[in-house]
Parts: C-alpha cells; sequence; structure tokens
C-alpha cells in the first residue's frame, strides 16, 4: 500500500528498529500524528501467553486516569431500582425487553457499551450471536455486568476501557488522543500496561511482554522496550 507524505515524515522521525522508553515513545507517537484530526493513540502489546488455553487468558477492565477521549454512548439492559440508578447516572439509553427486541429486529448499534444488572442476562442471553462478534457482549470481569449499574455508566463515560487477547494472543487498546499530549497519554499507558502486567497469569512461562507498540491512527508504529515495563 503506497503511504502518503505524511507518513514518510513520520518514518523519518524513528530510527529503524529502535527500542524507545516509555517517556521518548509517548513524546514520539504525539509527534508522529500529522492528520487534520485528532487522531487516537492505541496501544498494542503481544504476551508470551497462549489465548486457546482458559487459565492463560487475560482480560479485564479499568478506568484510565485521562479517559480516551471519545464520547461513550452506554446501552443499560435493567429494571425497576437499577435502570432508575442508570438513568441518574446519565445513561444514553435505558431498558429492558423493549431494547432487547430493538436490537433483535432493527440490528441497533447506536452505542458503545453495553451494561446489565445479574437479573437480565437470561434476557441477554439472547443477543450473544449479535452483541459477541462486536465485543458488546456484557461480561461480569469487564464489569459490565454489576448490581451498580449507575456505577458502571459512570465508569464507562470517565473512560474505562475492556483490554483483552485476541487470536494473535495480542491486546490492543486506545490510550487517549493526541491532542493529549505525551505526558497524559503516559499517564493512561503506565495505568493500562500496570493492568495487563498484574493480569499475568499463574501458569504464564517465559517472557511475558514480548513486544509493545504505540501507534496514532495514521501514523507509523513506535517500538516500547518491553524491558523496561515488566
Amino acid at each position: 500500500m503506497k503511504k502518503g507524505k505524511n507518513y514518510k515524515a513520520s518514518l523519518e522521525l524513528l530510527e529503524r528498529g529502535n527500542l524507545y522508553d516509555v517517556a521518548e515513545a509517548m513524546d514520539l507517537v504525539c509527534k508522529t500524528a500529522k492528520a487534520k484530526f485528532d487522531e487516537t493513540i492505541e496501544l498494542h502489546v503481544r504476551l508470551g501467553v497462549d489465548s486457546r488455553h482458559a487459565d492463560q487468558q487475560v482480560r479485564g477492565a479499568i478506568v484510565l486516569p485521562h479517559g480516551t477521549g471519545k464520547t461513550v454512548r452506554t446501552l443499560v439492559i435493567a429494571k425497576g431500582d437499577a435502570a432508575k440508578a442508570a438513568e441518574e447516572a446519565g445513561s444514553d439509553f435505558v431498558g429492558a425487553e423493549d431494547m432487547v427486541q430493538k436490537i433483535q429486529q432493527e440490528n441497533w448499534f447506536d452505542y458503545d457499551v453495553v451494561i446489565a444488572s445479574p437479573d437480565m442476562m437470561g434476557l441477554i442471553g439472547r443477543l450473544g450471536k449479535v452483541l459477541g462478534p462486536k465485543g458488546l457482549m456484557p461480561n461480569p470481569k469487564a464489569g459490565t455486568v454489576t448490581p451498580d449499574v449507575g456505577r458502571a455508566v459512570r465508569e464507562a463515560k470517565a473512560g474505562k476501557i475492556e483490554y483483552r487477547l485476541d487470536k494473535s494472543n495480542i491486546i490492543h487498546c486506545p490510550i487517549g488522543k493526541a491532542s493529549f499530549g505525551a505526558e497524559k497519554i503516559g499517564e493512561n499507558f503506565d495505568t493500562l500496561m500496570g493492568a495487563i502486567i498484574k493480569a499475568k497469569p499463574a501458569s504464564a512461562k517465559g517472557q511475558y511482554i514480548k513486544s509493545c507498540v504505540v501507534s496514532s491512527t495514521m501514523g507509523p508504529g513506535v517500538k516500547v522496550n518491553p524491558a523496561k515495563l515488566a
């Protein structure tokens, strides 16, 4: 694929094959974001685990100190007091059977996070094939199945992100916008990496963090020295 002049200019800021310390990597990834829009900064971490084994899964959720810079739309599936708490917390959509029906019949996806109270999981189960492939299925490990739906809504809107391994044993997560600057991006990076390191499975052997790269939406990857992370 042909690369544009902005990408080539960004590439010139990097030394081929170099592994950067965290602070320098955060500075560089902000400098390589040269697009006319506010680019998202993403973290890509390859782990020395095998996601095919249940005891080597790495998954969780964390609130980034400076959020992601994205406006998060929440859908809460709940009834009664839980539904009222979700509305008071500012959820964009709140409902039960009506929302499930809307998703099933209209293929409706105008939300970024789905939160459910535990008593609704029987109802939510019908949506597994629809929400699952899009990564929207509520899950207790991610804190999106909880009796305290109000808190879950507030955390989602404050910048809570879910991290999980893909089939290649890589975690991909947004850690902010280029406009945040290197310091805030660095603090978000440290928070997420701390959670990933803490989540290391007991059965994982050898080097845990195989590689770590940060990149902007349109920019090249900046390699972080994994030896400085563990």
